[in-house]
């Protein structure tokens, strides 16, 4: 089970650092939807808590609370994100949902590996 939660939370750290990246470099998709949800002055804020999420994921491979917390902060980053979408009426909340999903499930796996 630990080398499935390995392999959740690194590729789940490399698709936030890649979002991450695409905020700071103000790649269109990512400022279009930023724009449409009213957060666009918010996406270097966004992009660390993308970061420091991923690290979290990753140091938490080697000590098991911070992984737990880290996939938690993460569900509340994206739990936001629909939130954020829902507020001005946009129901393109799939992609945040999704993700929401996959860091619940980073979070329960750590916990059933700590």
């Amino acid at each position: 089970m630990f080398i499935a939660t390995l392999i959740l939370s690194v590729l789940f750290a490399a698709l936030l650092v890649v979002s991450a990246a695409g905020k700071l470099r103000g790649e269109a998709s990512q400022v279009a939807t930023l724009e449409r949800v009213g957060a666009r002055k918010l996406a270097p804020v966004l992009a660390l808590l993308e970061l420091a999420g991923a690290a979290g994921l990753v140091a938490g491979l080697a000590w098991w609370p911070i992984g737990i917390a880290a996939g938690t902060g993460i569900a509340l980053y994206f739990l936001g994100a629909i939130g954020a979408h829902l507020r001005v009426k946009d129901t393109a909340v799939t992609p945040a949902a999704v993700l929401l999903v996959v860091s619940l499930a980073a979070v329960t796996m750590r916990a059933l590996t700590a």
